[in-house]
């Protein structure tokens, strides 16, 4: 299948006859053929943004609401069509891609709410006869640019925000999953979003992203990626005043205390070092472990992971499948052998998958270490695969320090059974999201995304903290006395 950019309400070819393949990662079967836009294809969609803005911002919210909510009604109806595409597209295990999409679903739904929730405030004035109120109001063009692991989750998570707060989009989806992009704007094509609302342009970040961040017809930027990446976005969006959010990369970690139930660990550690094949921001590559059950745990972990099964996603009994290309899997390969120079103890994994029946897609062994020390490599940067460190720790203090001393701060999770080391954790530990006695993964819509430090710029996705970034305030003053009044100065 041959896909074409949305622009202006019209599918069209890209203006340079350009295009490449997109792969299923699992077995290298072509998914589909994508433009490979440029500069003039992306500016024709920004123009065809800043046109649409000055109509779609005067839209009442409530309205923009109401095609939110069939837009989230279309994606429920076509479900399960949108989760196959997607574990063909980018290798999810069927049930994970359903979540992918149900998080979409569900982020239609909750801002669809918000255009009749977008509240104000009034406050008394300082003055006689006199009004004072706060309106949010929308800001102009997005920029929005994803990634390729939740191909319909986060464009949702900032897409949606974007429209009930009255802004336009230009949508960049990743290179490695736009046919779940082109799904998801044929969808709110089809729920009857006006021509230029939103565009979909295909392409590299170095043809189309460069432009979003340079072209003063975009207002602002919404990005998430590596965290090289995400330093050039600032730098360089920075330069124009543009307004931009940055979710960037994780080293998160399970703390496990001599306490906790340990069955119930075992579930949640799996569950968020090796769901997605370890290619989630959020996903747990560092298990910091009380001494006192080390041994078993490391014990028990080991069994389970050499019974997981490695296959393509839509087969029922896959466990993991692949890593987005093989790019990925030498990134991987290459941390393993980092870790094994510098003495971590490789129990379980450690190399590509060689089974002939999974040759032709990029598999890799999930991979157990122990005996690694905080400092160590694997312990301090972002993997983004399926390799999981264990370090151990005398008690809660220690596991605190270990799990604060890394440059990301987005994810954790504790599992014990004693209220005053909960209450600890929340308090002490420095990420944006704590789990007490679950995994690093599973962040739900309504609450605020986003992490500390070095996974982004402060800004958060989802619920209504998205609605900060994709808005701003405006304060208004009504005086009604019928004269002029000075306010802060003395009479």
């Amino acid at each position: 299948m041959q896909l074409h950019n949305y622009i202006g309400g019209q599918w069209v070819k890209p203006a340079n006859g350009r295009y490449q393949q997109d792969f299923d990662p699992a077995n290298g079967q072509v998914v589909a053929e994508v433009p490979r836009s440029d500069a003039e294809d992306t500016r024709a969609a920004i123009k065809a943004a800043r046109q649409a803005f000055e109509t779609w911002r005067k839209v009442p919210a409530p309205k923009r609401g109401e095609i939110l909510f069939r837009v989230g009604t279309l994606l429920k109806e076509h479900k399960d069509d949108l989760a196959e595409y997607m574990t063909r597209e980018m290798g999810k295990v069927l049930m994970e891609a359903r979540g992918d999409v149900q998080e979409g679903i569900d982020m239609a739904f909750y801002m669809a709410g918000e255009g009749r929730r977008s509240f104000g405030y009034t406050t008394p004035s300082e003055l006689p006869n006199k009004f004072a109120m706060a309106t949010r109001n929308p800001i102009g063009v997005a920029g929005i640019i994803t990634p390729w692991n939740f191909p319909m989750a986060i464009p949702t998570w900032k897409i949606f925000p974007a429209l009930i707060c009255g802004n336009t989009v230009v949508f960049k989806p990743a290179s490695e999953t736009p046919y779940l992009a082109y799904q998801l704007v044929k969808i709110m094509e089809e729920a009857g979003l006006p021509a230029g609302v939103v565009n979909l342009v295909f392409g590299s970040g170095s043809e189309v992203g460069e432009i979003l961040l340079n072209d003063p017809d975009v207002d602002l930027i919404s990005f998430t990626g590596s965290n090289e990446t995400g330093r050039h976005v600032a730098s360089t969006a920075g330069q124009h005043l543009k307004r931009v959010s940055l979710e960037l990369g994780g080293k998160n970690a399970i703390i496990v205390l001599d306490d906790a139930n340990l069955d119930l660990a075992v579930e949640g550690i799996l569950w968020s070092a090796f769901g997605t094949t370890g290619q989630r921001c959020t996903a747990c590559s560092r298990l910091i472990v009380q001494e006192g059950i080390h041994e078993a745990l490391k014990t028990r972990l080991a069994e389970r992971i050499r019974s997981l099964k490695l296959g393509h996603g839509l087969e029922n009994n896959t466990d993991v499948g692949p890593l987005i290309n093989q790019q990925a899997v030498e990134k991987v390969h290459r941390y393993v052998e980092i870790g094994q120079s510098e003495g971590a103890e490789l129990v379980v994994g450690g190399s590509p998958v060689q089974d002939p029946i999974l040759t032709d897609g990029h598999f890799y062994l999930p991979t157990l270490f122990a005996g690694v020390t905080a400092q160590m490599t694997i312990a301090q940067e972002e993997i983004f695969g399926p390799v999981l460190s264990m370090i151990k720790v005398k008690d809660l203090d220690e596991a605190i320090r270990v799990n604060n001393q890394v440059a990301y701060g987005l994810s954790s999770s504790i599992f014990t059974q004693d209220v005053n080391n909960t209450f600890q954790a929340i308090r002490d530990l420095a990420t944006g999201i704590v789990y007490i006695n679950a995994g690093t993964t599973g962040a739900e819509i309504h609450l605020p995304f986003g992490g500390t430090r070095g996974t982004g710029n402060g800004h958060r996705e989802a619920g209504t903290a998205a609605m900060d970034f994709f808005s701003e305030w405006k304060a208004v003053y009504v005086d009604f006395s019928g004269q002029l009044q000075r306010a802060q100065i003395d009479t």
